[in-house]
C-alpha cells in the first residue's frame, strides 16, 4: 500500500514508516479524474492518496487511512459514513475483483470527495439513476453502490481503458452557530461537587509515549516538577486497570484519536491518585502526532466528562435518495478492534437511534442460562458491570430475554429489568442477540418517561441487534481466546513461582502479589492451623501500600469468613458493611453530629475514610483446599460495586487450588524440618564443660543443606575425680544414617567411660555394640582420650586412636608432631587389641584433633593433607584454643572454592602458659 497526504500542498513525511503505508506526493488536480469534474462549486484545499495491494488486510488499512485522514481534517461528523462506503468499495476492488485499489480523499469547503479506482474496467457496474435492481441488502457482496445511493449526497462511476473509478461525495452537515450543547439552570445543591480550586493537569505525550509537556496544575496534583517527568514514559506514572488477556492498555489508549475514562497516577509520595482523563490525538504542522491529556481528580470528573447526548438530529434536510433512518449508519460503521469498544459503540448508537436516555447490552454465558452486563450508557455502569442475572422470566429475574419486549411503564412491573432498578427509567425496549438461533445476548434502550416505546421501535432495535450479533459474538470469542491464553500463561508462571519455594511466609506473599492488581484491587489470606483452630488473618495486600495497615486493622476486627470447603467463589459482605458503617460514623463525628446508624460498629475499628472506601466494594472468598482439608481462604476485593467477571473468578479459583497445595507443602516441609532439626540437636552434646587449667574449643560443620548433625561427631564430658573424657570420630557416610551411628557412639562412650573402664575397654565394647547393629552398622574411626589437669599447670592425656587421623601436638617452640599412634578402626573386626598412650601437654602446648573432612579438603587434584594441616598449625604458636580452631577452619575454607562435601569437626585443647596469661 502507498499513501500520500498533502494538506494545503505540504510535503509528506519522508521518515521510515516501519511497515506502514509508504507515502507519495501527487500535485492537486492529477488523479483518476480532473478536478473540474470532482467539484465544480468548491475549491480543493487538501488531498490524501493511498494504494492498497489485493489482500484482505488492505480493507482494514483503508478504513484506518480514511478515518485518520478525515479526523485530522476535523470532519468527524461524516467519518462513519465515509469509512462504511470506503470499506465496501475497497472490498469490491481488492477482494472481489482481485486488483489493487487506489484511494483518493479530497477536502473542500463544503465536504469530502473519496474515489476508489481499481484495474478491472470491464466489470459491469450499474450507473447512477438507472432503474437497476441491486439485490437483497442481506447478501454479502454488491452492497457498495447501494450504500453510496443511501448515504452519499453525490456518487458515480468513471471508466478509462485501464481503470474503473467509483466516487462519492459527502457534504458537511450544517452546524448551528453558537451553543453546541447546554443544560438547564440548576439549584446550587444539584451542581457537581468540586474543590474550591479546580486543577486541570495538561500533559502532552509524544509519539513514543514519553511526556513532553507538564503544566503547573500537574505539578500541584501529582507532586512532580516538569523537569522530573519530561522525557519519561507516561506508563511509569500511570496505574492502569488491567485484566489478563483482555482490555486496552494505556499505551493503546494514547494512540486512539479520542479516549475518555478513569485511571490512576502514582504521585511523588507513592500514593495512587484517581483521575478522570480526556485524551485527544493531534498532530503538529510537521505531521508529528502527539496526545494531549487533560486530567482532573476523579471526583471532579464532571469538568471533563462528555455530557449525555441529546435526541438525534432532524434528518429532514437530507437529499432525496438518502436514507433517513439513523440505523443505516449504525449497521455500516466499522467495528472497533476490541470487544469493549464494540459493545460501547453499540449501546451508544442504540440509545441515539431510539432517542433514549440510557442503553445497555448483556452477553449470555456459554450455557445460555445467565446474562452478564458488559456495556451501558446513561447508567451507573460501575455498579452493575459484570453482574449476572438468569435468563428465564420470573420474579426478580431478567424477563423476556429470548424475545423482543416493550415495557411502557416499569413501575407497573417492578423487577422486570433488574438492571434498571433505582435508575429512574420508566419505559424500556429489549431485544435478543441471536446467532444461528442461539441466544448470545440482549440489547435494551430505556427512557425516563413512560410510554416512549412501541412495537415499531422494538422492530428497529431488533434489526440493529440482528446486524450486530455476529460481530459481537465473533469479538466475544476472540476476547475469550485471548483471555484463556493469558490465563494459561498466568497460571504457568504462578505454578513456577509457587513451586520454587517451601517457605510458608514467602508462599503467602507470592499468593497475594500474583493476585493484586492482576485479579483484584486488594486481597487477604486467612490460614487455618488445624480443624479445631479458627481462621487467622495471615497476609493483606493492596495495590496502594499506604492502605494495607488500615485494611489489616479493619479485617482483624471483622469475624473471618466461614471455612466452607465448597469450591467456587462466594460473596462476603461483612467487610463492606462494616466499612460503610464505620465511614458513616467517622463522617458524622467530623461534622460534629451526634448519633449515627442504628447498627453499632465493632469498637476499636476506626478506619479512615480511605480505608473504608478501599474495601467498600464487592468482596469474594475462595477456599484453600489441600488434601481434602480447608487450610485457609483467599479473599479478593474491589473498591467499587463493579462485579468480578466470571472469567476472573474462574482464574482465581485455579490459582487458589495451586496456592493451597503450595501452602500445604510449605507447612509439611516446615513441620518435617522442625522434627529433623529437633532430632539432630538431640544428637549434639550439650554445652562444653569448663576445665580449670585447659582451654577447649570446638568447631563443627555438617555437610548438606538443613543438616545439623552428620557422620562426624565430638564430645567432652566429666568422668570423675577431675578427669574428663573427650572424643572425636567419623562414621562412614553422611546424612541421617550416619547420624544414627553418631548418636549410638556418643551416648555409649559416656556410659562406658563413667563405669570406670579404661580407654581400650571402652572402645572394645563400643565396637561390639556397632557390630550388633547388623546391616545397619557402619565402620567408625575414633580418637578417644581421658584428660587430667595437673597441679604443675600441665595436663596428662591418655589417648586411643582407632583408625582416626592422628592428633597433632604444637609445642611452644613451634614444632608440630603426632601425639598418638594409629590403631584399627571400629565396626569391622570382632576382636580388637587396643592400647592407650600417655601424652603430657606442657604450658603453652596445643593438642589439635580433626576429622578427615579437614585433611581431605580438595581443590582439583590438590589435597590439604596431614602435611598441609601441620603447616597451618605451626603458625598458631601463642594463640588461644579458640583462635587456633578458627585459623584452621579459615585455612580449610580458603583452600577450595567449592562448598565442603564432607562433615568437618575440629577439637583444640591448649594448656595456657604463664607468659600468655
Amino acid at each position: 500500500m502507498t499513501t500520500g497526504l498533502i494538506p494545503g500542498e505540504q510535503p509528506p513525511d519522508p521518515r521510515p514508516t516501519d511497515g506502514l503505508p509508504q507515502q507519495r506526493r501527487e500535485p492537486v488536480g492529477q488523479g483518476a479524474m480532473p478536478v473540474e469534474n470532482r467539484s465544480r462549486s468548491s475549491v480543493i484545499t487538501a488531498r490524501a492518496a493511498a494504494s492498497f495491494e489485493p489482500v484482505g488486510r488492505s480493507v482494514a488499512s483503508a478504513r484506518s487511512f480514511v478515518r485518520d485522514t478525515l479526523q485530522g481534517w476535523g470532519f468527524g461528523d461524516i467519518v462513519d459514513d465515509a469509512v462504511v462506503l470506503t470499506s465496501e468499495l475497497v472490498t469490491n476492488a481488492v477482494v472481489h475483483a482481485g486488483t489493487s485499489a487506489d484511494l483518493l480523499c479530497l477536502r473542500s469547503d463544503v465536504g469530502v470527495r473519496i474515489e476508489v479506482a481499481d484495474r478491472y474496467p470491464e466489470r459491469e457496474v450499474p450507473l447512477q439513476g438507472l432503474p437497476v435492481n441491486m439485490g437483497s441488502p442481506d447478501r454479502e457482496g454488491g452492497r457498495g453502490l447501494q450504500l453510496c445511493a443511501a448515504l452519499a449526497g453525490h456518487w458515480g462511476v468513471d471508466y478509462t481503458p485501464t481503470h474503473k473509478t467509483v466516487w462519492f461525495q459527502l457534504d458537511l452537515p450544517e452546524r448551528p452557530v453558537g451553543t453546541r450543547t447546554a443544560g438547564p439552570s440548576l439549584p446550587a445543591h444539584l451542581l457537581p461537587l468540586a474543590d474550591a480550586r479546580v486543577r486541570v493537569a495538561v500533559v502532552q505525550v509524544d509519539r513514543g509515549g514519553s511526556v513532553s509537556a507538564w503544566n503547573e496544575d500537574a505539578e500541584e496534583l501529582f507532586g512532580y516538577t516538569a523537569e522530573q517527568v519530561t522525557g519519561k514514559p507516561l506508563t511509569d506514572f500511570a496505574a492502569w486497570p488491567h485484566t489478563p488477556g483482555t482490555g486496552t492498555g494505556i499505551a493503546d489508549a494514547l494512540r486512539l484519536s479520542r479516549w475518555e475514562g478513569s485511571y490512576g497516577i502514582r504521585g511523588a509520595g507513592g500514593r495512587v491518585i484517581p483521575v478522570y482523563a480526556s485524551h485527544l490525538r493531534v498532530r503538529d504542522t510537521d505531521g508529528e502526532p502527539s496526545t494531549v491529556c487533560l486530567l482532573v481528580r476523579d471526583h471532579e470528573r464532571a469538568v471533563l466528562q462528555t455530557p449525555l447526548r441529546g435526541p438525534a438530529s432532524d434528518a429532514s434536510g437530507v437529499s432525496e435518495g438518502q436514507s433517513t433512518d439513523p440505523f443505516e449508519v449504525f449497521i455500516g460503521s466499522p467495528a472497533p478492534d476490541d470487544l469493549d469498544g464494540l459493545l460501547q459503540r453499540t449501546v451508544e448508537r442504540a440509545r441515539d437511534m431510539l432517542d433514549g436516555d440510557s442503553a445497555f447490552l448483556l452477553l449470555a454465558t456459554d450455557d445460555e442460562t445467565e446474562l452478564e452486563v458488559r456495556a451501558s450508557t446513561g447508567l451507573p455502569s460501575a455498579r452493575q458491570r459484570f453482574a449476572r442475572v438468569p435468563v428465564e422470566a420470573g420474579p426478580g429475574r431478567y424477563g423476556s430475554a429470548r424475545m423482543p419486549a416493550v415495557h411502557e411503564d416499569l413501575t407497573a412491573v417492578p423487577g422486570a429489568v433488574p438492571l434498571l432498578n433505582g435508575t429512574g427509567m420508566r419505559s424500556v425496549v429489549t431485544v435478543p442477540l441471536k446467532v444461528e438461533g442461539r441466544l448470545t445476548g440482549s440489547l435494551g434502550v430505556a427512557a425516563e418517561a413512560p410510554g416512549r416505546y412501541s412495537n415499531e421501535e422494538a422492530l428497529r432495535l431488533q434489526f440493529a441487534a440482528d446486524r450486530i450479533a455476529l460481530a459481537v459474538e465473533s469479538a466475544r470469542l476472540g476476547e475469550l481466546e485471548r483471555l484463556r491464553r493469558g490465563s494459561l500463561s498466568f497460571l504457568v508462571e504462578a505454578s513456577d513461582l509457587l513451586a520454587g519455594t517451601l517457605d510458608r511466609d514467602q508462599t503467602l506473599a507470592l499468593m497475594a502479589q500474583m493476585t493484586v492488581p492482576t485479579l483484584a484491587t486488594w486481597c487477604a489470606v486467612y490460614t487455618i492451623a488445624d480443624q479445631a483452630s479458627e481462621p487467622y488473618l495471615s497476609y493483606v495486600l493492596h495495590e496502594d501500600e499506604e492502605l494495607i495497615d488500615g485494611i489489616k486493622s479493619l479485617l482483624s476486627k471483622v469475624p473471618p469468613p466461614d471455612p466452607v470447603p465448597t469450591p467456587g467463589a462466594r460473596v462476603w459482605s461483612a467487610p463492606a458493611e462494616v466499612a460503610h458503617q464505620a465511614a458513616l460514623r467517622t463522617s458524622m463525628r467530623s461534622l460534629g453530629l451526634s448519633g449515627g446508624p442504628t447498627r453499632q460498629v465493632t469498637p476499636g475499628i476506626g478506619p479512615t475514610l480511605a480505608t473504608a472506601s478501599a474495601v467498600g466494594g464487592e468482596t469474594v472468598v475462595l477456599p484453600l483446599v489441600a488434601r481434602n482439608r480447608v487450610i485457609g481462604m483467599l479473599t479478593l476485593g474491589k473498591p467499587t460495586d463493579e462485579h468480578f467477571r466470571q472469567e476472573i473468578l474462574e482464574l482465581a479459583e485455579d490459582l487458589s487450588r495451586r496456592a493451597a497445595l503450595a501452602l500445604d507443602n510449605a507447612r509439611l516441609y516446615s513441620e518435617r524440618t522442625a522434627i529433623s532439626q529437633s532430632l539432630q540437636r538431640s544428637l549434639l552434646p550439650p554445652e562444653l564443660p569448663l576445665i580449670d587449667g585447659v582451654e577447649v574449643e570446638v568447631i563443627y560443620r555438617a555437610a548438606g543443606e538443613g543438616n545439623e548433625v552428620g557422620g562426624d561427631f565430638y564430645d567432652l564430658f566429666p568422668i570423675s575425680d577431675g578427669a574428663y573424657g573427650f572424643a572425636i570420630g567419623d562414621v562412614c557416610g553422611t546424612g541421617p544414617n550416619a547420624a544414627a551411628v553418631t548418636g549410638l557412639a556418643r551416648h555409649a562412650l559416656r556410659l562406658l567411660a563413667r563405669e570406670g573402664l579404661s580407654g581400650p575397654a571402652v572402645l572394645e565394647r563400643l565396637n561390639s555394640a556397632i557390630l550388633d547393629e547388623g546391616a545397619r552398622s557402619r565402620f567408625l574411626t575414633l580418637l578417644y582420650g581421658e584428660l587430667r589437669p595437673q597441679e604443675d599447670g600441665s595436663a596428662e592425656l591418655k589417648v586411643v586412636c582407632a583408625g582416626h587421623p592422628l592428633p597433632l601436638r604444637l609445642r611452644q617452640d613451634g614444632t608440630v608432631e603426632p601425639a598418638a599412634e594409629p590403631q584399627p578402626l571400629l565396626g569391622v573386626l570382632e576382636d580388637l587389641e587396643l592400647y592407650e598412650q600417655t601424652v603430657t601437654l606442657d604450658p603453652g602446648d596445643v593438642l589439635l584433633c580433626v576429622t578427615d573432612g579437614v585433611t581431605e579438603r580438595r581443590e582439583g587434584s590438590r589435597m590439604l593433607g596431614d602435611d598441609g594441616l601441620a603447616d597451618v598449625l605451626t603458625t598458631c604458636t601463642g594463640l588461644t584454643a579458640g583462635a587456633v580452631a578458627a585459623r584452621i577452619m579459615r585455612a580449610v575454607e580458603r583452600f577450595a572454592t567449592d562448598a565442603p562435601s564432607d562433615d568437618m569437626a575440629i577439637l583444640a585443647m591448649r594448656v595456657p602458659g604463664v607468659q600468655n596469661d
